[in-house]
């Protein structure tokens, strides 16, 4: 059974939850002004409680928007999007949700309800984002589909929006090397943008997932794409540019990943091609240079680190959920302050030539770090 076939995340049936929902999709009430909202009111049902009288004190608050919130019941019709969201195993995650990003709830501006297609897990905590020009050469549709496969190999998820050119190839490398990927739409799930990726969008629903804060049917709108550049970044650690040019949407998620507080990586490419011209101005203003993946995981490695759980636990990174017994064995014989391979080899009771190897692997993984002589730590 794939991710998509599955059992879909728990659709909210409380008023509450409804409520939060129905705002998160008013007309004209974006991310900022939501959270106006909910300040002024405390939550959202309460918001749908208020008068018109009060909601004008809100600051951005106008009468057409007023009067779009107090008819949202009646132009949403919010229970038959439900029901056809429970029909097509579409998930709604919002804030309180356990399984919404928590990169994402770092953001000064989050989505108020995420509609997914396919399960987040905590393993995308550790993710990169590539994004580039619909435009792409030959040489960008190649390097985003290397780095990308490079990524997945090494354990992130990698996002991405799904558009044409360097989007896809992205996608696309992360799924041949047998990897997470998770698309972030401007569209519904349920009405993938462009068209001839429906197919893409299925596979990227079962082996990851594909996200959307618009309703599950809604076609792209102009307005919608920056918007949700700010999710591409914000699940992301980090965001690679690739092949962009000056007015590319891919710059705006750039500058959303440095006001985040997210790294911000570009691919160098010919000085007299035009789709150069964004990445190259990210490097010149200060972006890590991006040739390999190498690149990418020296820059991140305090970034990959484990997160914690509420529970005072913590949630694994993607490299080691993979981790075969022996792998697991030697990793938690390896302290963080460092141990020698000699003690390593005596707490797991295997050869010396075994753990090498095993460590080597490790390494590769950047799970553990040489500190010299025989001595390794656990990262």
């Amino acid at each position: 059974m794939t991710a998509d076939e599955g059992p879909p995340a728990a659709i909210p049936l409380g008023e509450a939850a409804r409520a939060e929902i129905l705002l998160s999709l008013t007309s004209d009430v974006g991310p900022m002004l939501r959270g106006r909202l909910l300040e002024r009111f405390g939550n959202a049902a309460s918001v749908f409680a208020a008068s018109e009288a009060e909601l004008l004190e809100v600051s951005g608050i106008g009468p057409k928007i007023a009067k779009k919130i107090l008819t949202a019941r009646h132009d949403v019709q919010l229970e038959a999007m439900l029901a056809l969201a429970a029909e097509h195993n579409v998930g709604v995650l919002l804030m309180t949700s356990p399984e919404y990003p928590r990169l994402l709830k770092e953001i000064h501006d989050p989505p108020g309800a995420l509609f997914t297609r396919g399960a987040l897990q905590p393993r995308d905590q550790l993710a990169i984002g590539i994004v580039g020009t619909r435009r792409a050469s030959r040489y960008g549709k190649q390097q985003a589909e290397r780095l990308a496969a490079g990524l997945a190999r090494a354990g992130f998820t990698v996002i991405s929006g799904m558009a044409r050119g360097v989007d896809t190839a992205a996608h696309e490398g992360a799924l041949s090397a047998g990897g997470r990927t998770i698309a972030v739409l401007a569209s519904g799930v349920l009405n993938p943008f462009p068209p001839e990726n429906a197919k893409l969008c299925e596979k990227i629903a079962a082996s990851g997932s594909v996200v959307s804060e618009a309703a599950p049917t809604m076609p792209p709108l102009a307005g919608m794409f920056p918007q949700r550049n700010r999710i591409i970044s914000g699940m992301s650690l980090g965001v690679i540019v690739i092949e962009a040019s000056d007015r590319s949407g891919a710059l705006i998620t750039a500058r959303h990943a440095m006001e985040q507080g997210r790294e911000v990586f570009a691919v160098p490419g010919p000085i007299d091609s035009p789709l150069s011209a964004g990445p190259n101005r990210l490097i010149r203003d200060g972006a890590k240079l991006v040739a390999c993946v190498d690149d990418v995981l020296e820059e991140l490695g305090p970034l990959a680190a484990p997160a914690e759980k509420p529970d005072g636990g913590t949630i694994r990174a993607p490299a080691e959920v993979k981790l075969n017994e022996l792998e697991t064995q030697v990793l938690q014989a390896i302290d963080p302050s460092g141990s020698t391979l000699d003690e390593v080899a005596a707490a797991c009771g295997l050869p010396i030539h075994r753990v090498l190897a095993t460590v080597s692997v490790l390494e590769s993984r950047r799970l553990v770090r040489k500190l010299g002589g025989n001595r390794v730590a656990r990262v």
